[in-house]
C-alpha cells in the first residue's frame, strides 16, 4: 500500500488506525489497523497517531452484522481523546465492508477539526 502511494502530490500529515476497544485488545493481542499502518507509516514518513482516538463502546463484531445493523452497532463508538494537530488525516483499517466504522470514525474526527479525511484499506468486502 505505501508503495502505491509514494509518487502522490498530497500525503496526509498523519496516520490513524481504526482503533480496537480495550478488551478487545486484550483478547485479540494485537489491533490489524496498526499492524497496516506502521510500515506505511514508515516507508511514506507520516505519523501514525494511534492514540488521539479512542472506542469507547465495546461494539459487537461488524462481520456478524448486515449492512443496516453495522450503522447502527458503530454509532458513538469512538471519542476524540487528545487534539489532533492534522487538517489532513488517513484513517487506516483492514476491510472496508459497508464503510460504516470509517464514516463513523470520519464523523468524529471531522468535529474535531480535520478538514481532510482519506481511508486507505487492503481490501473492500
Amino acid at each position: 500500500m505505501a508503495q502505491q502511494r509514494l509518487d502522490e502530490a498530497e500525503q496526509p500529515e498523519r496516520l490513524i488506525p481504526v482503533p480496537l476497544h480495550p478488551s478487545r485488545y486484550r483478547s485479540r493481542g494485537f489491533n490489524q489497523a496498526i499492524e497496516i499502518a506502521r510500515p506505511i507509516s514508515t516507508t511514506l514518513k507520516i505519523p501514525m497517531d494511534n492514540h488521539a482516538v479512542k472506542r469507547v463502546i465495546n461494539t459487537h463484531s461488524q462481520s456478524e452484522l448486515h449492512a443496516k445493523e453495522r450503522h447502527k452497532n458503530i454509532r458513538g463508538a469512538f471519542q476524540v481523546k487528545k487534539s489532533i494537530d492534522a487538517k489532513h488525516i488517513a484513517i487506516i483499517d483492514d476491510v472496508i465492508t459497508t464503510g460504516s466504522t470509517v464514516t463513523e470514525l470520519a464523523k468524529v474526527l471531522k468535529k474535531a477539526g480535520v478538514e481532510r479525511i482519506d481511508v486507505w484499506s487492503f481490501a473492500r468486502a
